[in-house]
């Protein structure tokens, strides 16, 4: 059974937000640099390489940042606060678990085979391991869900800049499309990587005064905790507190479904196999750069949580009834209510500009991973091959339009999902996670035939979508709610997955053992060893130190939500 909520097609009405003359002007200065940067990096395009993956010759730094900026979009804001005003507490799992482990695996273990291999996508990758067939299903599968949750973002926009500022929402939508456009088409992955970069700290800067007035309105953490305590029970505000197998807690999840699902499979398969992200690290200016690219990204990551979570909770004391029709709010209102409550002129501007980056950030981030994918694994490998690198450029540009267009025409399919963050992890566990298994079993198992890759995708995201669209929705199986059930979708999508890999390579050829070079763990191209630069022995710079630094810190993290 799916946990009631109240569902709209947009947010509150009465969210209007006291905008004046301040606030709009910053919004415009903010439009005109996003601009400016664009301009600014077309100067550096001038071959495909450029364009797609600014020509592999930025610094960690650069990349780790826009690496967690394109993941602060509407699954971080509007989403993780909707998460944290339904299930409390529960949201860390989606960060110490859901998001640290995987990131430190994909620096240190997967992004030596993606940067040794030279691809420049993820998709590109199967084809060396696998064959043609996994190759064009995978890369169909991602540019679908890229244009699906490029969408999330600009509905998610819309929504917003309608209900906080009073603007149509079709004007919102092309506004903010035309301004991701812009930068895009202009300056390609180069021009999204330094937005993302100024979008990272616009961010920060719209949702930690959201925090602390959120904090001090609700008498602080003590203050906070006793009310949603005395309104939900006393796992509301613990991570693990009612999660025992038989257990019931508002999450509708265990233990174990959380460490499996959402710790392994949903986690892994997203941050090491979702392009949107390790794009960022495939444009850093070596491997050891491209390998500290998610660690230093997994950093800021364990903080963040914080941000999103802490006004999710205070929305849900303010307003004990949130989510039902009783309050005429429902949880993606968390973050605008407490910015028409809370935030004075300038401040409010500040914050609706961080809103603005983030749903553009997260855009972005699928906007140029689609318009890659799709030319250099759909067009150039199938459609028009050998032609000249300038013709690639020219069409990269044009469909970077074509896939806005595209998700201004998607925006409208999570209106039925009250929480977004439900409707992106159900879009995840239908198409990263089938693709993780199919990585992590081909980088890991020599025997992996080549037509394995193909059937064991094609499996897995059968039965995450039998999963929930049968079994969860049609009743079948009995899960509390849409995130125990794209959990459990997760696994039965990993399962089946790689149950069919390992059947068909028992009864297919392998690839030969000089073909899966530098592609299976084990093996070595000479891609995969440099020399350390000189200077290069200094700590931030050893991306075991960071790696295991960060799994450490997060992991300290979860004792005082523990009891």
């Amino acid at each position: 059974m799916q946990t009631p909520t109240y569902a709209s097609t947009s947010l509150a009405a009465e969210l209007r937000l006291p905008t004046n003359w301040l606030d709009y002007t910053i919004l415009a200065i903010y439009f005109v640099v996003v601009l400016g940067i664009g301009l600014a990096a077309r100067r550096s395009v001038k071959t495909s390489l450029d364009f797609f993956l600014s020509g592999r010759s930025l610094p960690a730094w650069i990349t780790g940042l826009a690496f967690i900026s394109a993941n602060l979009a509407a699954t971080e804001i509007l989403g993780m606060a909707a998460n944290s005003a339904q299930y409390g507490a529960y949201t860390v799992h989606w960060y110490w678990i859901g998001a640290i482990p995987a990131m430190v695996f994909l620096g240190l273990v997967m992004m030596p085979f993606y940067y040794g291999s030279k691809v420049r996508s993820v998709p590109e990758f199967l084809l060396l391991r696998f064959d043609k067939a996994a190759h064009l299903l995978s890369s169909a599968l991602f540019a679908f869900a890229a244009v699906l949750i490029a969408g999330v973002n600009l509905y998610a926009l819309a929504l917003v800049v309608e209900a906080l500022l009073g603007w149509p929402q079709w004007v919102a939508i092309v506004v903010a499309g035309a301004l991701v456009l812009g930068y895009i088409t202009l300056g390609g992955l180069s021009s999204a990587i330094y937005n993302e970069v100024l979008q990272f700290f616009v961010i920060l800067a719209a949702l930690i005064p959201i925090t602390v007035l959120g904090l001090k309105k609700v008498g602080g953490w003590d203050g906070l905790t006793d009310k949603l305590t005395a309104q939900h029970g006393a796992d509301f505000t613990t991570a693990w507190g009612g999660t025992g197998i038989g257990e019931a807690n508002p999450l509708g999840a265990n233990w174990l479904t959380i460490v499996l699902g959402l710790g392994f499979v949903l986690s892994f398969g997203y941050w090491t196999t979702n392009f949107a992200e390790v794009q960022r690290a495939l444009s850093a200016k070596n491997l050891s750069a491209g390998q500290r690219t998610p660690l230093i990204a997994a950093f800021p990551k364990i903080f963040i949580v914080f941000l999103v979570m802490i006004p999710g909770l205070v929305a849900a004391a303010l307003v004990p009834n949130i989510g039902s029709k009783k309050s005429g709010l429902e949880y993606n209102d968390a973050i605008p209510y407490l910015m028409q409550e809370l935030l004075p002129n300038g401040v409010l501007g500040i914050a609706v500009t961080g809103l603005l980056a983030a749903f553009m950030a997260g855009m972005a981030a699928n906007v140029s991973s689609f318009n890659t994918v799709f030319t250099n694994d759909i067009w150039a490998k199938y459609v028009v091959r050998g032609r000249e690198d300038e013709y690639y450029v020219r069409f990269g540009r044009l469909i970077t339009v074509i896939g806005v267009c595209a998700s201004v025409g998607t925006a409208f399919l999570a209106s039925s999902f009250s929480n977004i963050m439900s409707y992106l992890q159900t879009l995840f566990s239908f198409f990263n996670v089938p693709m993780f298994v199919v990585f992590i079993v081909g980088m890991f198992w020599k025997r992996a035939s080549a037509k394995s890759g193909f059937w064991g995708l094609l499996a897995g995201t059968t039965a995450a979508m039998i999963n929930y669209f049968v079994f969860y929705k049609k009743g079948v199986i009995s899960i509390p709610s849409d995130q125990g059930a794209n959990f459990v979708s997760a696994i039965a999508g990993f399962v089946a997955g790689a149950v069919v890999m390992i059947a068909v390579s028992l009864f297919t050829k392998p690839k030969p053992a000089q073909e899966l070079q530098g592609l299976v763990y084990g093996t070595r191209s000479p891609g995969m060893s440099e020399p350390p630069a000189e200077g290069d022995d200094a700590w931030y710079r050893k991306p075991a130190l960071l790696g295991w630094g960060a799994v450490v810190l997060a992991a300290a993290c979860y004792i005082p939500f523990s009891f």
